[in-house]
Order: C-alpha cells, then sequence, then structure tokens
C-alpha cells in the first residue's frame, strides 16, 4: 500500500488531468470563483494539455500512485523562466520550475506530496540546476508551510493568471546542492 513514484507517460494522460482537476480548487484562494478554477482548468489542465506537456522535452511529469491509482503529479519546467518578476527574483541559475505539485486529498499525510519533492529535486539536480523556484499563492499557507519544509524560501513576488483575473503569488526558490 505504499507511494510509487515514476515519470509519467502518455498512457497517464486521463489521470494527469484527473488528479489536476480535482486538485486545483484546493490552492485557489476561498474567493476565487468556480467559474474562474473551470475556465483555468480548461485551458491549462486539460487532457491535450497534457499530452502537449509530456511531449515538451523541456518538461518532467512525475506521478505519484499507490495501489488505488493516481495520487498527484508534479511538472518541472527546465529553463530561464518567461516572466520577468520571476526572473529579477530568482537568484540561482540554471534553473528549474516546480510549475505543479498537486496530490489528491485522500493523499494528505500519507507522506506522497513529500515523496514527489524528493523526486523532482533530485531531476531537477540531475539537469544541472542550480535551483528550483515555484509560484504560489498568497493565502495558500498550508503549502507555503509544505514548501519551506521543503527547503525553499520566498525570493520575490509574481502575477498569475487565472479565468481571465490576476492573483498575487510569492515566488519560492531553493538552491540545490551540487550534484
Amino acid at each position: 500500500m505504499g507511494v510509487t513514484i515514476r515519470r509519467a507517460s502518455a498512457a497517464d494522460v486521463p489521470a494527469l488531468a484527473e488528479v489536476a482537476a480535482a486538485t486545483f480548487a484546493l490552492a485557489c484562494p476561498p474567493d476565487m470563483t468556480q467559474d474562474r478554477i473551470d475556465r483555468f482548468v480548461a485551458e491549462v489542465l486539460s487532457q491535450e494539455c497534457f499530452e502537449r506537456y509530456l511531449a515538451d522535452p523541456a518538461r518532467m511529469l512525475l506521478l505519484a500512485e499507490d495501489d488505488e491509482g493516481a495520487l498527484g503529479y508534479t511538472m518541472l519546467v527546465a529553463g530561464e523562466p518567461h516572466d520577468e518578476d520571476v526572473a529579477a527574483a530568482i537568484r540561482h541559475r540554471p534553473t528549474v520550475e516546480l510549475s505543479k505539485i498537486y496530490v489528491l486529498p485522500r493523499a494528505h499525510g500519507t507522506g506522497a506530496a513529500h515523496a514527489l519533492m524528493e523526486q523532482s529535486l533530485a531531476w531537477a539536480r540531475d539537469t544541472g540546476a542550480a535551483g528550483v523556484w515555484l509560484g504560489v499563492n498568497q493565502q495558500n499557507e498550508r503549502a507555503q508551510r509544505f514548501y519551506v519544509k521543503s527547503g525553499f524560501a520566498v525570493a520575490g513576488t509574481k502575477r498569475f493568471l487565472v479565468g481571465g483575473r490576476h492573483e498575487d503569488d510569492y515566488v519560492m526558490e531553493q538552491r540545490l546542492p551540487l550534484a
């Protein structure tokens, strides 16, 4: 009944999209409307989007599973950030973005998120990255606590577009030890 982490494949696209749709709202501020959440899921977390993500050589998607199926996933993106606020905030280059890390509520407390984080950081180190950064909504204190426990610190702020409206995010960064 343990958690396993593996690289996601094209066969995992339905599971990735299902977990993404079920978990994205958990990271949103309480005042975000369901319409905005649904628009973001349709535009960024659909099966078609995950097919593109998996085909992108700069991206790595990892899937956490147990005997019952998918528990969560991460998506990492190697390379210089396109967002000017992020580029100005981060200090460690080359860099990898931890674009997404989500686990289903049934996986909270199982170690799945910690295992995903460990494998994600290991992949980033293996690419030669000096640091990893992420964006997290400024109201998402639970995620912020997890990221701090995982070695991240606030490096700056950025804006994040969800359903046609910008949200305020912290940019958090972690320096990676040399491989």
